[in-house]
């Protein structure tokens, strides 16, 4: 495994923590403790308790991670138009 190789695993965000942090607990049963990524930060994108999320993490450091990408769930698309800036 080179150096700069991720593992991506998949889970479920079960507390939310302060300053942007979530617990997750991943499909082999481990939890780890997961920081949103940089373009979902600058998107807004909101995560919440339940939801399915993709996370990287470094071999080096098996209990914690960077949640890349929060899958939307049964009806999770739009909640109507937005509104624009003024």
């Amino acid at each position: 495994m080179a150096k700069e190789d991720l593992l991506t695993l998949e889970g479920q965000i079960d507390e939310i923590l302060p300053d942007g942090r979530f617990g997750v607990m991943l499909e082999n049963d481990h939890r780890i403790i997961a920081y949103t990524s940089g373009k979902m930060r600058k998107f807004r994108i909101r995560s919440v308790v339940g939801d399915r999320v993709r996370v990287e993490m470094t071999p080096y450091d098996l209990t914690k991670g960077r949640i890349v990408f929060r899958d939307r769930g049964p009806g999770g698309g739009p909640a109507g138009p937005r509104k624009g800036r003024r």
